[in-house]
């Protein structure tokens, strides 16, 4: 009867464990979405448009242009010159469409 016992304590504080990680996450990932930026680079041949999240315009911005470098360098050395490379356009706050990760490849 001990044991059931303890195993179901053990279930109970695993549970609460699971959803009390569940709301940490939750709650990580709805501070990030307070700023949108969709951002276009051209670089290397080619141009690429990528979006992000984040707490701040300038890091929803970053972010958008490490993730469009991503793709268009490879190499660290590569990814450094892209990512100092002035976009072709930046918009910042706006309502994107879900299917709206824009490749434009040339």
């Amino acid at each position: 009867m001990s044991k059931s016992l303890g195993l179901a304590r053990s279930a109970i504080l695993g549970i609460a464990f699971a959803l009390a990680m569940l709301a940490l996450i939750w709650y990580a990932s709805a501070s990030l979405g307070q700023h949108h930026c969709e951002v276009c680079l051209a670089y290397g041949g080619q141009s690429v448009c990528r979006q992000a999240d984040g707490a701040t315009a300038e890091e929803a911005r970053r972010t958008a242009t490490d993730i469009a470098c991503a793709v268009l360098a490879s190499g660290m050395t590569e990814s450094l010159k892209c990512q100092r490379t002035e976009p072709r356009s930046v918009s910042c706050d706006g309502k994107y469409p879900a299917d709206s990760g824009r490749e434009e490849r040339r």
